[in-house]
């Protein structure tokens, strides 16, 4: 019988770093190579919708390869069989509809603000979530929640305010990233109730998911008059500009991948703090890259938004022992009721 080897610590630690520098690298890649494709000088392609379905029909492939591959060589690459049907796309629609209008408002908020200001223009995810979960699963939401909410408005306000006291400020950017943050909320909570149509396969829902977004996205393209501007484009047939947006398209992909194996090597509450520490890291990075200057207010305003989402992470993890805890306490309850008690003779 194998015998198995405890791993150690130094190479528990290496692996977890190697596993969140991915993550790191990959999130603000795509980030960076996003808005390159979308707002360089360099392309100037007015279809912010063809670049999305793009990266869609990029997911959609490397799903099919590797499922493929899966069921070549099951011992070496994991992934669940995926195949087209019509009844599963029709059942996971309504989430696809959410799901383009989700990742259609990050790329045209990506567009029109610039990457520093992104993560406060997307801030309000945090606050859609305590608001959503009150009104649509009728949840309480604690006191705590709700201040962390207030904090992390305020934050987004002064950002706001101070992109505009610089002259750099986006009105339309800044909605299209509000409206950005009101469906990546809807979409974690009816992701929930369409997940069993695939058999709670992530993988899976991806690949639908994306199926329908190139199909809705089509009659967008037309209605919104992209076409025009795809096939007027100089660089259409340009090699460099097809493989930013492959590389796009793969680190979308991927960002899926490197999150769920981040959690699974730390823990949820980790990850929430990893991303918190990766959008600090992307600010810094970016005002650097771009040569900004900015404010000590336009710091703060950044600083206010990231200590309010770290802290009602912590807000959540505490609430859920106390959760869990009680749950568990309800059923050590019920279980000795259940519980006959012997009679003896």
């Amino acid at each position: 019988m194998a015998v198995k080897v405890q791993e150690s610590l130094p190479s528990k630690y290496i692996r977890i770093f190697v596993v969140v520098s991915c993550y790191w690298f990959v999130s603000i890649s795509l980030v960076f190579v996003n808005k390159y494709l979308l707002s360089s000088d360099h392309f100037k392609i007015n279809a912010p919708l063809f670049v999305t379905c793009f990266q869609c029909v990029v997911t959609v492939a490397l799903c099919s390869v590797l499922s493929f591959l899966a069921a070549v060589v099951p011992s070496l690459i994991s992934f669940p069989s995926v195949k087209i049907s019509v009844g599963i796309l029709r059942a996971v629609l309504p989430l696809s509809l959410i799901f383009v209008a989700m990742i259609t408002f990050n790329n045209l908020c990506l567009k029109y603000v610039g990457v520093p200001f992104y993560y406060i223009g997307r801030s309000l995810t945090t606050v859609f979530n305590v608001i959503l979960t009150f009104t649509v699963l009728h949840q309480k939401v604690s006191f705590q929640s709700i201040m962390c909410c207030v904090f992390i408005i305020f934050g987004f306000a002064l950002g706001v305010n101070e992109e505009g006291t610089a002259g750099s400020l986006s009105i339309e950017g800044v909605l299209y990233g509000v409206s950005a943050s009101f469906f990546v909320s809807l979409y974690s909570i009816y992701m929930k109730k369409i997940l069993p149509v695939v058999d709670g396969s992530i993988w899976a829902l991806t690949f639908y998911n994306n199926i329908n977004a190139i199909i809705l996205f089509i009659p967008l393209m037309i209605v919104f008059g992209e076409m025009s501007s795809i096939f007027d484009f100089e660089l259409l047939t340009d090699s460099y500009f097809w493989t930013l947006m492959t590389i796009g398209g793969t680190f979308g992909f991927a960002i899926g991948y490197v999150t769920g194996l981040q959690i699974k090597v730390t823990s949820p509450l980790t990850h929430n703090i990893s991303g918190t520490a990766k959008a600090c890291a992307q600010t810094v990075v970016a005002v650097m890259w771009f040569n900004e200057k900015k404010s000590t207010l336009w710091w703060l305003s950044n600083s206010m938004v990231l200590l309010g989402s770290a802290a009602y992470t912590r807000v959540r993890q505490l609430e859920m022992m106390v959760e869990h805890q009680k749950a568990k306490q309800r059923r050590d309850v019920e279980s000795n009721i259940g519980e006959k008690p012997s009679i003896k003779d």
